[in-house]
């Protein structure tokens, strides 16, 4: 299953210099169907390892399961590379007894990107998929500055990212202490996310009360739809969000938080849960420019 990178011959040329000739480390990209009962339900692009994570996050996304509970077992199956040997490409996932099956509009006709985890969607309707959760009490308060030192202790650890410049990452943190939960990394965003809520499911943790969710990117809205879909108050990203992710937000309750970067950060909706104690010192004369995410 070591399969996160691989190894190929590179040209490199800089300004000024001959062209040099190494190996570089690239992230895997491999495809993996998700299967139902033997049923093919979906095939997402990701970077294998933590595929059981990825699969029960995606069918805690599509609001099929909401516990472990919900799910009997899970086995990689039938699927061989041209020598015969198993890709672990395959994954069937057994749900529990009196869960229902998905219907045929929610099966994917066409296979998940790493860029996109909502392609194929055929409405809006299927897109804001109904939450069994919401996002807990607009009581919870998290220290500034503990936020603002989220990124960074993301980043320190993502080993793969180390190797490769190209993967995503995305952190649970304990919204009181501080405390990482659990990192995962992936070539689509939205995959580490779904192996975080995986990860979560399995710890008996969800609704995600009391957590803050770092991403390594930007905000989009199928980010915050698996947030507000796992019960998540606080999305954070080193990026920018979209605008309907922040619609998406305000209209469930998360607090949404983008460029969060070194010292400053900028709070989209659901301010009211961040803590500003002993990190404001005086007015802030940039704050135009920083309400455009560009301080």
């Amino acid at each position: 299953m070591g399969r996160i990178t691989s190894r190929r011959r590179v040209t490199r040329l800089r300004r000024g210099m001959a062209p040099s000739t190494r190996a570089d480390t690239l992230a895997v990209e491999e495809p993996l169907e998700i299967r139902l009962g033997g049923e093919r339900f979906v095939v997402t692009m990701r970077t294998p390892g933590d595929d059981v994570e990825l699969a029960l996050g995606y069918l805690v996304s599509e609001g099929i399961i909401t516990g472990i509970d919900d799910v009997v077992g899970a086995r990689y199956c039938a699927g061989t590379d041209s020598s015969g040997a198993n890709t672990y490409n395959v994954l069937d996932v057994t749900l529990g007894p009196g869960v229902a099956a998905p219907d045929s509009s929610s099966i994917r006709a066409t296979p998940v990107t790493s860029a996109c985890g909502v392609c194929g969607k055929d409405s809006i309707e299927s897109v804001t998929t109904h939450s069994a959760f919401d996002v807990g009490p607009t009581s919870l308060r998290v220290d500034a500055d503990l936020l603002l030192s989220l990124p960074d202790r993301l980043r320190a650890g993502q080993n793969v990212f180390d190797k490769t410049g190209g993967l995503h990452a995305a952190g649970l943190f304990d919204a009181t202490t501080g405390e990482m939960l659990v990192l995962r990394e992936d070539v689509g965003r939205h995959n580490a996310v779904d192996k975080v809520v995986g990860w979560a499911l399995q710890e008996g943790r969800i609704p995600l009360h009391g957590s803050v969710l770092q991403v390594s990117g930007r905000a989009s809205f199928e980010l915050v739809q698996k947030a507000a879909i796992a019960g998540v108050p606080m999305l954070c990203a080193v990026s920018a969000p979209s605008s309907l992710a922040v619609d998406l937000a305000d209209d469930r309750g998360i607090t949404l938080v983008g460029f969060s970067r070194g010292d400053s950060m900028v709070i989209y909706t659901g301010a009211e849960r961040i803590s500003t104690a002993g990190t404001v010192t005086g007015p802030d004369e940039t704050a135009p420019a920083a309400a455009s995410g560009r301080a």
